[in-house]
């Protein structure tokens, strides 16, 4: 793990280009030499723009170690989504910490594997279907989108077969990424995993299609992460009878195991809390300056 705590002094992290890639979806290239070093499929990092933001856990979306760089996908949603959204290529920004999480369990031997990317989530299940193909593996993509898909052209460069499905039919197959799923099965492709990644009820939906079958699926539960580091608690969430941390325990666990109606219930708590507060100020931050001046 390579940790930067971020002070006057020490470096920050560059952004080499900034994109957007569908109204109020961003896509940034940063200069972090030693995360994309040692990144994998399925890990994600931990970003501060600024002395006075929040810790944000975003999915690596891409690495290239030998330019020294990494992408991350965000979806601007918040306070600390719209600062971050507010820089340009040639900005900094302050604190990135990672690769945090386990990485994706990629085999050579697996067979066909259905990565499924929901709305933003087909961000972090590109690099682990770029990975599943490398390795000899038969990709089929299903994105999922309201009525405009991202990154279509990268992801059929690294599938056998990409499906796009969105829920007006304006674009690909009208309906939900377990429509296109449900249409695999009963054509009798024999699939050997589901890998999804999206929003939490697109990860249920897809689990509770693939149950019946007996299909492995794994989904990631980044979307619940708080502050990547398990010390918050805020990503807790039950694996069968177990008790689990996304951050560090995961993300990715067996969809068929997490306790969904739990997860869901504990997310709509959240809710009141992420309206965007215009002078928002990290309480963790504002402890450490009440230590400080005493």
């Amino acid at each position: 793990m390579i940790l930067n705590l971020g002070n006057e002094e020490s470096v920050m992290f560059k952004i080499l280009n900034k994109k957007v890639l569908h109204e109020n979806i961003l896509q940034f290239t940063l200069e972090a030499p030693l995360i994309a070093r040692k990144a994998e499929p399925g890990q994600f990092v931990v970003l501060r723009v600024n002395e006075y933001g929040e810790r944000v856990p975003l999915i690596i979306a891409d690495f290239d170690r030998e330019k020294g760089t990494i992408d991350i996908i965000f979806m601007v949603i918040g306070a600390s989504t719209t600062v971050l959204a507010s820089l340009n290529a040639g900005d900094s920004i302050l604190d990135l910490v990672g690769p945090l999480g386990k990485k994706t369990d990629i085999r050579p031997d697996m067979g066909t594997v259905v990565c499924i990317g929901g709305g933003i989530g087909v961000a972090p299940i590109y690099p682990i279907a770029r990975k599943m193909k490398q390795v000899g593996n038969h990709v089929i993509t299903i994105m999922g989108a309201k009525n405009k898909d991202i990154l279509k052209d990268e992801m059929e460069k690294i599938s056998d077969e990409v499906i796009v499905t969105t829920d007006d039919g304006s674009y690909g197959i009208k309906g939900f990424v377990t429509t296109a799923l449900q249409q695999l099965i009963d054509k009798g492709i024999d699939i050997a995993e589901v890998v999804a990644i999206g929003p939490v009820i697109m990860m249920k939906t897809v689990a509770d299609t693939t149950r019946p079958y007996n299909i492995k699926t794994i989904v990631s539960l980044n979307p619940i992460m708080v502050d990547g580091t398990g010390m918050c608690g805020g990503c807790r969430v039950q694996v069968g009878d177990e008790t689990k941390f996304a951050c560090v325990d995961g993300p990715e666990f067996d969809g068929h195991l997490v306790d969904f109606a739990n997860l869901m219930e504990r997310q709509r708590m959240y809710r009141p809390k992420e309206e965007i507060e215009k002078d928002h100020i990290c309480r963790l931050a504002k402890k450490v300056e009440e230590m400080e001046e005493k």
